[in-house]
């Protein structure tokens, strides 16, 4: 029996020696280890959000105008809000049918604004006008003390050809009713002579019929007439217009009749215009 409880209590003793042997092992293990944080069940900071900038997009650039590399050319005119291929003829002496040839217009009725149009003949060169060329003297040589020679005879005048001045016209009043309003040239560019509806409106001189329509806002039915290189002659507010474009008129023909198309009253307003520019026609026409 002793023997027996002997072995028990060495057994126990033994179990319980080779626990302990676990247990600082274990604390050694720990010391030597470090500690493990259990982050299951915590919120996450989720990362920053990277702001993606697009790239600058190219700028759209808007095309040039059609004859842009003339702006600002002697013999050249930009066009600007509210003009018509007509009003820019009228304005600077020229039949609109030639504008639309010079800049091959396709269609005369679409201009564009900032579009630069030729407003001269394409052999015309205006930055020119008015230049002579430089010429050299011619230096002779002769040994000295030689007489001069004698002069060389004056070579007989050519006769200078017969031709008529643009300036020699002759006019006569386009209407018998009284003037109403004269000349401005900042306001109305000509001058208003009244009379009754359909009362004649006669050709102030010979020419041609390069305008015959409604198409110039402020000017109603219009007749523009070309008589030479630098004058014209406009025919405004009719109520019936009797001539056609490119037609060949006399000076005291019927072209139109007097009316109040785009005008509060029944009048002719008539302008003289000397390349493009509105000049009074009281200057021109004769007394009456």
């Amino acid at each position: 029996m002793v023997m027996t409880k002997n072995r028990s209590m060495d057994i126990r003793l033994g179990a319980a020696a080779a626990v302990a042997v676990l247990l600082l092992a274990g604390c050694a293990t720990s010391k030597n280890q470090a500690p493990v944080e259990d982050r299951a069940g915590m919120p996450r900071t989720p990362a920053p959000a990277v702001a993606v900038i697009p790239p600058p997009a190219d700028p759209v650039l808007e095309p040039p105008k059609p004859g842009a590399e003339n702006a600002g050319k002697a013999g050249y005119y930009t066009v600007k809000p509210g003009d018509t291929l007509i009003r820019i003829a009228l304005e600077n002496g020229q039949h609109w049918k030639d504008l639309a040839r010079w800049n091959d217009l396709t269609d005369p009725g679409v201009i564009e604004v900032g579009q630069v149009v030729r407003v001269v003949p394409p052999a015309t060169d205006p930055a020119a006008a008015g230049t002579k060329p430089v010429t050299t003297a011619k230096v002779e040589t002769r040994p000295l003390g030689s007489p001069p020679p004698a002069p060389a005879p004056a070579p007989a005048p050519a006769p200078a050809p017969a031709r008529q001045g643009d300036d020699d016209i002759d006019w006569m009043w386009p209407a018998s009713g009284p003037v109403a309003s004269a000349f401005d040239e900042t306001r109305s560019k000509g001058v208003a002579i009244t009379g009754k509806p359909g009362d004649a409106v006669l050709a102030a001189a010979d020419g041609r019929v390069v305008y015959a329509g409604s198409g110039l806002r402020g000017y109603g039915n219009l007749v523009i007439l070309k008589h030479n290189n630098t004058y014209l002659t406009a025919y405004a507010h009719n109520q019936a217009l009797l001539v056609k474009e490119e037609q060949s008129v006399r000076r005291g023909q019927k072209i139109a009749e007097m009316g109040a198309t785009d005008a509060e009253r029944v009048q002719l307003h008539f302008e003289i215009r000397k390349l493009g520019k509105p000049i009074d026609p009281a200057k021109l026409l004769p007394p009456r």
